[in-house]
């Protein structure tokens, strides 16, 4: 009578049970080695790759610089400035003055009084052109001042001549020369004024 094996196959059960402890065995030496060393165990499927864009940044900031002037310079601006209005307004009124006379608006008596009173009106321009001028510690500004009492100066002369040109014996070609030296002395004033007032500014 043969014996009965209730499990035909008994190395069947022994295979999982070699598994598990192979897994086991595989999980404590991994674990110990990472401990051991300081390694970080990394999860291969977590890892993921991240691309990073550079771009060139272009840097558009502009740079602006400003220039503050000291007050002395600025007073002395403003009061050029203030003269080169001035020698308009004299400039129209010698012009009017003059046109009225040739259009023969005026007797002679009144275009003597009105050119009396330019040569009045430019010797003092003179005067205040000429005090106080520009600060003494600025020699660019001493020099160009230099030029402007020159200027004035020969507008004054140009008033003098005009009221001589009216009363000279001739059809008015005196007082016509002196009206042109007049306007052409009066427009470099003028000019320079400006170059001094730009130079000055923009440096």
């Amino acid at each position: 009578m043969e014996n009965f094996n209730p499990d035909p196959k008994p190395g069947r059960l022994i295979l999982p049970l070699v598994l598990i402890g192979m897994i086991a065995t595989t999980y404590t030496f991994i674990n110990r080695v990472t401990t051991n060393n300081n390694l970080e165990v990394i999860n291969i499927e977590d890892d993921t790759t991240e691309e990073v864009v550079v771009e060139d940044v272009v840097d558009t900031t502009t740079t602006s610089t400003t220039t503050t002037l000291p007050e002395d310079v600025v007073t002395y601006l403003e009061e050029i400035q203030s003269e080169k209005i001035q020698s308009i307004e004299l400039g129209k009124k010698v012009l009017e003055t003059n046109q009225r006379w040739d259009d023969k608006d005026t007797t002679y008596q009144e275009a003597q009084q009105e050119f009396g009173v330019f040569i009045d009106d430019a010797e003092q321009f003179v005067a205040t052109v000429t005090n106080p001028g520009p600060p003494e510690s600025n020699a660019s500004l001493i020099s160009s001042h230099e030029e402007l009492k020159v200027l004035v100066s020969l507008i004054y002369s140009d008033t003098k001549e005009l009221l001589e040109g009216l009363t000279a014996p001739d059809t008015g070609e005196r007082r016509s020369s002196a009206l042109a030296s007049f306007n052409s002395n009066l427009e470099s004033f003028q000019q320079k004024i400006e170059e001094i007032i730009a130079s000055s500014t923009s440096s």
